[in-house]
């Protein structure tokens, strides 16, 4: 059964929360756009009750007999902290080991937004601003002990032009190996695939094609009943032949890249970890899926060993139905969510319809479940919410900062523009669903609220 363990309260000024006996403040679901730099914005004065964690085991665990993480080095205790045990024993409290590769790794995230070019004027537009060599670098992460192997790029489904007959292909994360110093460190080679989340209006229009469809990524079985949501599918699997790069599926990209390090590291210790934010957390665990479907990961001819794949999830999204879930179990695929519970990312697709829909106090599925969306793996839940900035809720940097500083809140300077420019995104995203005739009946709703909370704002 799920645990909360809540840590001292901190500063409630003009804040109300679940629980409290003030009528409790209510955001509309906005969502952190990153400016012009690429950048998720962090310059909001983040309130926060507290920092709750929550355990919501993906699968009947075994006891663990693992000592805490903080008796060992990380080289010594990688397994469990990379979800062996499901993380048995390092949530409740948050062990520091843990908590340390948790921020780690949404750096790496935050590295993706650090370096994404936003500029429609620049040659680079949509892309990487620089080189694999040194992107880590220029993003002040040049002591990370990675060094970049691939970028990969992604399009959506979707017909919808840019500027200038550009193509939609665009850059949508990268692949990196720990060195042979930070090996040393961390007790194996690792393989790092990280995944930005939406940025542009392509990508929320391919987002909000909500519907389940059989993900089909093993030719050689199938599995019809195993769903995923389609536009998250069309961003894994579209190609675009007549790109300037010659663009290959995202999901062609990363298995031959993938396919490459592990034979180039083979015999070593390894493990494959994927962090993604908000729509990269989906890319990230339709990865690890495809890897373990295909086998991609076993070492042996027996498929007895594996090496381990761990997806460290930053406010993301159900991706699939509770056959899908149930796949990614049996596969050993681990999963970390780290989950805002007033972020609304989180709770879609499926608001209604997921895995909460049992009955008899939840110890039996209805007939019609594996219809339903499901999240996969255990959930670490924070809990933050900030009255003047709801963005906040699922912005990235705010994530990493709680993590980092669970006992304080962090201050720090509100710029007014950065409030206009995201209501002016988030209407600019509704005007070219509604433009292109995408079938969304919420969407001149949701162009009333942000038009009637910006001129609150404002006034």
């Amino acid at each position: 059964m799920a645990s909360k363990v809540l840590m001292p309260s901190l500063n409630l000024n003009n804040v109300t929360f679940p629980g409290d006996n003030k009528t409790q403040s209510h955001s509309f679901g906005q969502v952190s756009f990153p400016n012009k730099t690429g950048v998720s914005s962090s310059r909001q004065s983040v309130i926060t009750r507290s920092c709750a964690v929550a355990v919501k085991p993906a699968a009947p665990m075994a006891t663990s007999t693992a000592k805490p993480a903080t008796s060992y080095t990380l080289s010594h205790l990688w397994r469990e902290v990379q979800g062996s045990n499901n993380w048995e024993n390092l949530l409740e409290p948050l062990d520091p080991l843990l908590r340390n590769e948790i921020i780690r790794y949404g750096e790496f995230v935050a590295a993706c937004y650090k370096a994404f070019n936003l500029d429609s004027s620049s040659k680079r537009y949509l892309n990487c601003k620089y080189g694999k060599k040194n992107m880590l670098k220029e993003v002040g992460m040049e002591n990370s002990g990675y060094e970049v192997s691939k970028y990969i790029y992604a399009t959506p489904d979707v017909n919808i032009p840019i500027q200038n007959g550009a193509t939609c292909g665009r850059w949508i994360g990268y692949v990196a190996v720990s060195s042979d110093e930070a090996v040393k460190r961390i007790g194996r080679r690792d393989l790092l695939i990280t995944f930005r989340g939406t940025v542009t209006n392509h990508e929320w229009v391919a987002n909000f094609m909500s519907s389940l469809t059989p993900a089909r990524l093993d030719p050689h079985n199938p599995r019809p009943q195993v769903k995923v949501e389609s536009g998250f599918l069309s961003l894994y699997t579209s190609e675009e032949a007549d790109s300037k790069f010659g663009l290959e599926s995202c999901r062609q990209q990363l298995l031959s890249e993938v396919s490459r390090l592990l034979n180039k590291y083979k015999g070593e210790e390894l493990s494959i970890t994927l962090a993604g934010h908000s729509m990269g957390s989906a890319l990230a665990l339709l990865l690890a899926y495809d890897i373990a479907e295909l086998g991609l990961n076993r070492t042996d001819t027996n498929h007895q060993d594996q090496i381990p794949i761990t997806v460290f999830s930053f406010g993301g999204p159900r991706v699939g139905n509770s056959r899908f879930k149930q796949r990614c179990e049996e596969l050993g695929v681990k999963v970390l969510r780290i989950a805002n519970v007033n972020d609304p990312i989180t709770k879609l697709p499926g608001v209604f319809f997921n895995e909460n829909l049992r009955v008899l106090g939840g110890r039996y599925e209805l007939p019609w479940s594996c219809s339903c969306y499901a999240h996969v793996g255990v959930e670490l839940a924070l809990d933050f919410f900030n009255v003047q900035n709801p963005s906040c809720v699922h912005d990235l940097e705010t994530y990493i900062s709680l993590l980092r500083w669970p006992k304080r809140s962090v201050h720090s300077k509100i710029d007014e523009n950065d409030g206009v420019d995201l209501w002016n995104r988030a209407r600019d995203f509704l005007s070219t669903a509604q433009n292109f005739y995408i079938c969304l009946p919420w969407i001149g709703a949701a162009i009333d609220i942000v038009n009637m909370v910006q001129s609150q704002n404002l006034s």
